[in-house]
C-alpha cells in the first residue's frame, strides 16, 4: 500500500510542476507580447498572413455583402489586397475577416462617430490597448478555415445518435460489478462493448475532425469574451456590454470543452496524460458526447456567434486602424464629406504602400481626362484618388493633408484581361466593364466615382475614339464623377465641355527620360513614345522613319507609306 501511495504522490507532484511551469511559460508569453506591442507601436504591421489562411479571410464579407460593396474587379484593379497587408493589425480571425469586410463597404452615410471615438480611445490609452490586443492574440485564428465555411454547413454532417454508445457505456459499468459474480461472461461483455467503441469512434472521429479545429475557435473567442471583463474602460464597455448578456448560453458550449479541444490532443503532442485521454475516450466516447452538445450549441446559435465575431472583429479593427495611423507619422488626414456631389478636392495625396511617395493634389467639380506618355503615373494617380475614397468611407482615414469629397459607390476599369474560360476577347471584356458602371449609375444610391485606365484600348484607332468620346459623353452622367486616362490625344479637344484636362509628362534626353510623376493643368503637349525607343536601343533607321510617319500624319491627317 505504501508503494502505491509513493506512486501516486510522484504522479501528482509531476502534474503540479507542469502546471505550475505552464503557468509560468504563459505568463513568459504575456510579458513578451506586451513588451513587443509597446516596441512596434508607430511601426507598419509584421501580420504575416499564410496563402492557405488568406483564402478564409472574405468569407465573413461573402456572408455579409452588400449592394455597395466593392465589387471584384475594382478590388483587384486598385490592389487592395496590398492596401489590406498594410492596414491590417489584427491578431484574430474574427477581426481579420471584418477587416476585410470594412475596407470592402464603403459607408454610405457618414456615421463615423462611434468608430473614431473608439479609435481615440485605443490611441490615448496604451495600457488598454496592449490588454485589448493581447485577448485578441490569445483567440488567434481558424487557420486555413473560416467560421462560414461551417455555420452554413452543418446540416451535412449527420451526426449519429449517442443512443448505442450510451446502453454500450452502460452495459460496460454493469458488466465490472457483474465479473465478480460471473467473470467470463461478464468479461466477453466488456471486450465486446470496447471494441464496438474503438471500432465506431475512428469513423465518428474521422467525420468531425474538420470542425474540431471551428469548434476550438469558437471557445477560444468565448475565452476571449471573458477576458473583456477585466478590461475596466467605460468607452469599450459601450461595445462590450452586450457580451456579457450571452453568458448563459456560452458557458454550455464552454464547460467540459477541455476534454475535446486541448491543444495538446488536437496537436497529437504525445504526452502521457493526454494520451491516457485518448484511450478513456476512445473506449467510452465521453468526447463525441461533448462534441455533440457543441455540434448543437453552434447549430442553433449561429445568429448569436455571428454577433459576437461581428463585434470583435469591429474593436479590432478600431485597434488596427489606430495602429495603422500611428504609423503614418501624422501624415493622413480625416476626410470630409461634403452635400456638394460634383467636388472631388485632394491636397497632397499619396498611395499608402509607396515609399518616398511623390504628392498630388487635385480639385475638380467635373469628370477628368488625364494624357501623358506610359510610366509617367497616370495609372497611379487613378488608383491612388480611388483608394483614398475607400480608406475615407471605410476606416476614415486618408493618405493626404485634406480630402473633401461625396460619399461615393466606387467602380473601376482599369487592369482588365481576356476571360480566356468565359471566351471573351479584350474588347468584350472591357466594354462589359464599362456598361456594369452606366447600369449603376441609373440605380438608386449615392454619385458613382468611377477610374478608367486607357479606354476601349482593345480596338481599332478610328473606333476606339469615335466609342471612347461617346462613352465618356455618357460617364459624364448627374450621377457619376469619372476620372480617365488615355493616350489618344484628340480625346482631350473631343470632350473639353464635358472633362477638365490634366497631364503627367517626362523630360526625355538623348540617353534617357526623367519623370516628375506630378499631374499639372491641360493636355499632354509632348509625346516621347518614339524617342523612349531610341533609348532602348532601336535601330536609328527604325526611329527616324517612325518619326517622320508620326509628323507627317499630324500635318496632313494621312498615313504616308
Amino acid at each position: 500500500m505504501q508503494v502505491y501511495i509513493t506512486v501516486l504522490g510522484i504522479i501528482v507532484a509531476i502534474l503540479v510542476i507542469a502546471a505550475i511551469l505552464g503557468k509560468r511559460n504563459e505568463k513568459r508569453a504575456e510579458k513578451y507580447f506586451r513588451n513587443k506591442a509597446k516596441k512596434n507601436w508607430g511601426k507598419e504591421s509584421d501580420i504575416d498572413i499564410r496563402e492557405s489562411r488568406r483564402k478564409a479571410i472574405p468569407k465573413y464579407f461573402e456572408n455579409h455583402k452588400e449592394k455597395t460593396a466593392i465589387d471584384d474587379i475594382t478590388w483587384n484593379d486598385l490592389g487592395l489586397d496590398s492596401i489590406y497587408d498594410r492596414i491590417n493589425y489584427c491578431k484574430s480571425g474574427a477581426g481579420q475577416e471584418y477587416l476585410y469586410y470594412r475596407l470592402r463597404t464603403p459607408m454610405q452615410t457618414d456615421d463615423f462617430d462611434a468608430f473614431e471615438k473608439q479609435v481615440d480611445n485605443f490611441t490615448d490609452k496604451e495600457d488598454l490597448r496592449i490588454e485589448t490586443q493581447l485577448a485578441f492574440a490569445k483567440m488567434s485564428n481558424y487557420g486555413k478555415y473560416s467560421l462560414y465555411d461551417y455555420i452554413g454547413s452543418l446540416d451535412e454532417l449527420k451526426m449519429p445518435s449517442r443512443l448505442p454508445h450510451i446502453i454500450a457505456d452502460i452495459l460496460i459499468l454493469i458488466s465490472i460489478a457483474g465479473c465478480f459474480v460471473r467473470f467470463e461472461l461478464f468479461l466477453v461483455i466488456i471486450i465486446a462493448c470496447l471494441l464496438y467503441n474503438a471500432v465506431t469512434y475512428f469513423v465518428i472521429k474521422g467525420d468531425i475532425s474538420p470542425y474540431l479545429y471551428i469548434f476550438g475557435y469558437i471557445n477560444r473567442m468565448l475565452g476571449g469574451v471573458d477576458l473583456f471583463k477585466k478590461l475596466d474602460d467605460e468607452v469599450l464597455k459601450e461595445e462590450t456590454r452586450d457580451f456579457f448578456k450571452y453568458e448563459k448560453e456560452t458557458d454550455s458550449f464552454k464547460r467540459g470543452s477541455w476534454i475535446i479541444l486541448d491543444p495538446g490532443r488536437l496537436s497529437n503532442s504525445g504526452d502521457p496524460m493526454n494520451m491516457l485521454l485518448d484511450y478513456i475516450c476512445m473506449f467510452t466516447h465521453i468526447d463525441l458526447f461533448k462534441f455533440k452538445s457543441m455540434y448543437n450549441f453552434v447549430k442553433t446559435h449561429g445568429e448569436l456567434l455571428d454577433d459576437i465575431v461581428t463585434a470583435l472583429g469591429r474593436i479590432e479593427t478600431e485597434i488596427s486602424v489606430a495602429c495603422y495611423r500611428a504609423s503614418l507619422d501624422g501624415n493622413y488626414c480625416l476626410p470630409e464629406f461634403t452635400a456638394d456631389d460634383t467636388k472631388y478636392d485632394a491636397a497632397n495625396l499619396y498611395h499608402p504602400c509607396m515609399n518616398n511617395p511623390v504628392l498630388n493634389s487635385i480639385s475638380a467639380d467635373k469628370g477628368v481626362l488625364i494624357t501623358g506618355s506610359n510610366a509617367s503615373g497616370k495609372s497611379t494617380f487613378l488608383k491612388t484618388s480611388a483608394i483614398a475614397a475607400v480608406m475615407a468611407q471605410t476606416i476614415h482615414t486618408v493618405n493626404a493633408t485634406s480630402y473633401t469629397a461625396p460619399l461615393y459607390r466606387i467602380y473601376s476599369s482599369m487592369a482588365l484581361r481576356d476571360d480566356l474560360a468565359g471566351g471573351d476577347s479584350y474588347y468584350i471584356v472591357e466594354i462589359k466593364s464599362l456598361k456594369r458602371i452606366l447600369d449603376a449609375a441609373n440605380e438608386d444610391g449615392n454619385r458613382i466615382f468611377c477610374l478608367i485606365d486607357e479606354v476601349l484600348r482593345g480596338t481599332n484607332t478610328i473606333e476606339r475614339i469615335a466609342a471612347s468620346t461617346q462613352i465618356l459623353k455618357s460617364l459624364d452622367h448627374k450621377n457619376i464623377q469619372c476620372f480617365a486616362a488615355t493616350h489618344d490625344i484628340e480625346l482631350t479637344e473631343l470632350l473639353k465641355d464635358y472633362y477638365d484636362n490634366y497631364h503627367f509628362e517626362g523630360e526625355v534626353t538623348d540617353s534617357d527620360v526623367h519623370f516628375s510623376y506630378k499631374i499639372k493643368k491641360g493636355p499632354a503637349t509632348n509625346r516621347n513614345a518614339i524617342k523612349l525607343l531610341s533609348i532602348i536601343g532601336y535601330d536609328p533607321k527604325i526611329v527616324a522613319d517612325a518619326q517622320n510617319m508620326a509628323d507627317e500624319f499630324t500635318k496632313t491627317g494621312t498615313w504616308a507609306e
